[in-house]
């Protein structure tokens, strides 16, 4: 999955030999944010009247995406981790993967961010989100709640039928509909022009009372392909001042040296590397090429005893299925999952506090 996009589009989460166990839901949860402010949420549905889907012909490309933002404290009905048509799909994927019963993966659970509240008021810097090949914009949820917790917007963006299912309003869910042999460069493509719609979209869109953007204050970070995605947005538009890599090769091809933009040209703006296990600056040669051109700032940390997914829910999501941690490693690492995210927390609201203070 690091060592080109392409390598990322064979699965979702690799199959281990954990046998199916009793259907008993887990009760799933997420840490909960630190920041000095309670999150709000509302979901946009975005049409691009202008853009062919370029993966169902005859289409227009939708997206949907999630808005966190600093709230006033009060009440409100949480928000869940997946709406209910979306997360029957993805349970269903996950649990196939991971040798349980579907039924043992309630992602419905509610996370710490409420619907219909008003902003806490001020003028916020944004920061979007993109997640990686095949996965839905929950994956960041952690993370994206933290950052709002401590005064930024975020806006996490679904890359429609690549994830195994997006649930538009109404209830329609459009499941994954890449073809065998996916071009990378088409999909890095089409999320690039994903981002800088939703980036135009946020300056005209309905938003809670009380919330203003700043659209002068914009970072990206994503992980996987959408740490790829991040840095390619960057190189074609200069709205984004930083952004971030969450342990993502930036090449289509790494045997063929087929790197993306951001990795042949570097960037004029600052960038934060992380990377996890045996993956980093010293093994990956498109983020070596990343560096010999990079003219921005550019910061990175390592989690020597984390995996790919360390750096999505899935770090606290899978220890709670009660699992051979053996059959999980692979994808989380050994890595202490409390420790984890405190780390992955501190080098991104660093980093934003750094280069996109609030």
């Amino acid at each position: 999955m690091r060592k080109a996009l392409v390598a990322g589009l064979t699965g979702v989460l690799l199959t281990t030999t954990v046998s199916a166990a009793a259907a008993t839901p887990a009760r799933l949860g997420l840490p909960a944010p630190t920041g000095p402010y309670a999150v709000g949420t509302t979901d946009l549905h975005l049409v691009d009247h202008a853009r062919p889907d370029p993966w169902v012909a005859g289409t227009t490309r939708e997206l949907m995406v999630t808005v966190r933002y600093p709230a006033r404290p009060g009440s409100g009905p949480k928000a869940p981790y997946l709406t209910p048509g979306a997360a029957k799909v993805v349970s269903e994927e996950d649990a196939a993967q991971l040798g349980i019963s579907a039924d043992r993966l309630d992602y419905t659970f509610p996370t710490h961010a409420r619907t219909g509240v008003p902003a806490a008021g001020g003028r916020r810097p944004v920061v979007l989100y993109s997640p990686s090949a095949k996965y839905p914009r929950s994956v960041g949820t952690a993370q994206l709640e933290q950052l709002t917790s401590e005064g930024y917007v975020t806006v996490a963006i679904d890359h429609t039928h690549e994830p195994a299912a997006v649930e538009f309003p109404g209830g329609r869910v459009e499941r994954r509909a890449l073809p065998p042999g996916t071009d990378g460069k088409l999909l890095i493509a089409t999320r690039v022009a994903d981002t800088r719609f939703v980036l135009d979209e946020l300056k005209s869109r309905k938003l809670p009372a009380g919330l203003s953007l700043d659209l002068t204050r914009v970072g990206m970070f994503g992980h996987s392909a959408g740490g790829f995605t991040t840095g390619e947005t960057m190189v074609s538009d200069p709205r984004i001042n930083a952004g971030a890599d969450l342990d993502g090769s930036m090449a289509y091809s790494q045997s063929a040296r087929d790197y993306g933009r951001v990795a042949d040209e570097g960037l004029d703006r600052p960038f934060l590397l992380l990377s996890a296990g045996d993956h980093s600056s010293a093994s990956d040669g498109s983020w070596q090429e990343f560096l010999s051109h990079q003219r921005g700032p550019v910061h990175q940390a390592h989690l020597a005893d984390g995996e790919h997914f360390s750096y999505t829910d899935y770090q606290a999501l899978l220890p709670r299925l009660d699992l051979d941690p053996a059959s999980i490693a692979p994808f989380i690492g050994t890595v202490d999952a409390g420790r984890s995210i405190a780390t992955q927390r501190a080098s991104l609201s660093a980093f934003f506090t750094r280069y996109l203070p609030r």
